[in-house]
């Protein structure tokens, strides 16, 4: 199938077929060159040519968790862990308001030390300082608790289904399956969070089939957010060995994501800007529409560590966001100034 007929089609609604899909991951120049451009109009016309920044507060790196790719699994007895404490969390949301934040990602390891009635107490904390949409991003956890943060005021969920192919994900999370985790995305969409999933580009034994799969399932759940970004190996992982996820097939799932949703919050994801800055950007030309940045205390960032990164010079949380405007500014977008709620949400009012 000519390529440039399936983007235009999907473009005016055409929903894709899973070969469709993959062919569109298989593009070479200069039709990626198009899927780019085009989402990049899509992302205008849908989303305006405004990017959202984002606050992330990484809260403790104790996970019950096993993930196979994942620096804070449990079975790594080589990273120094840290909780902050409830205040210290609500006191870092307050600097970040100060310097124009207006959304909040609190993310965590799977750490139940935070009760129910710990992370409610945070979530009220934060609503009490102004005008600010709450995302969590702390994984599975019970219905009753997802059913009170919600009354509380937490806005969004971020729960990331990883991979769609069963077995890959069973593999990789020998804690939980697959089931369980779709499980608890309905259940946040029942419960009328904005919720946002994603997947990782580059796992081992993932083909470009399994992509489109992702990229579809993202389409089929209806979400309000997704994160896409490559597999990074880590040294205390037993995946450490292994290469990492293609940028450029990152870049490619993102545009078509944008293609196909149209109205969803996409990030150029932390994890595409470490392995090279350069493609970062290029992800706020392929669809892309958020960036987030970290705000916790410099003693906890080198220990939140997913994935290896590196960290730029200290300074503090206004003067880093000056610097991510400035590069937003420079590629000829403009900053959000909203919150940057669900857009479908937003029609619906």
């Amino acid at each position: 199938m000519n390529i440039y007929k399936l983007v235009d089609s999907i473009c005016t609604g055409y929903v894709p077929s899973v070969d469709e899909v993959e062919l569109l991951l298989n593009a070479d120049e200069p039709e990626t060159s198009y899927i780019f451009d085009v989402a990049d109009n899509i992302t205008e016309r849908y989303c305006s040519n405004k990017i959202h920044i984002r606050g992330i507060i990484e809260f403790s790196n104790y996970c019950r968790c096993s993930c196979a790719y994942c620096g804070l699994n449990a079975g790594n007895h080589k990273l120094s862990r840290y909780r902050m404490q409830p205040q210290e969390i609500i006191d870092t949301a307050a600097k970040a308001y100060e310097a124009g934040y207006k959304t909040l990602v609190l993310q965590s390891g799977e750490d139940v030390w935070y009760t129910r009635e710990k992370i409610s107490w945070i979530i009220k904390g934060i609503k009490s300082i102004g005008d600010i949409a709450i995302t969590l991003s702390i994984g599975e956890r019970e219905y009753e608790d997802y059913k009170q943060w919600k009354k509380d005021g937490a806005d969004r969920f971020l729960l990331k289904h990883e991979t769609i192919n069963q077995s890959i994900y069973n593999r990789l999370h020998t804690h939980s399956n697959l089931e369980s985790r779709i499980k608890c995305l309905m259940q946040l969409k029942e419960l009328g969070y904005q919720v946002g999933d994603g997947f990782m580009i580059g796992l081992p034994g993932q083909s470009l089939r399994d992509i489109a799969e992702d990229i579809l399932f993202l389409n089929e759940l209806d979400v309000d957010m997704a994160g896409i970004g490559p597999f990074i190996p880590h040294k205390d992982t037993i995946l450490k060995d292994k290469k990492a996820g293609s940028n450029m097939i990152t870049l490619k799932a993102v545009a078509i994501t944008r293609l196909i949703l149209k109205r969803v919050h996409l990030p150029a994801t932390t994890a595409l800007w470490t392995l090279d800055n350069q493609d970062g950007k290029k992800a706020l030309k392929a669809g892309a529409n958020v960036v987030m940045l970290k705000l916790e205390p410099y003693k906890y960032r080198r220990l939140y560590e997913i994935y290896p990164k590196d960290f730029a010079a200290k300074s503090n949380i206004k003067q880093e966001r000056l610097k991510i405007e400035e590069l937003i500014l420079s590629i000829g977008k403009q900053i959000a100034k909203d919150r940057g709620d669900s857009i479908k949400l937003i029609e619906r009012q």
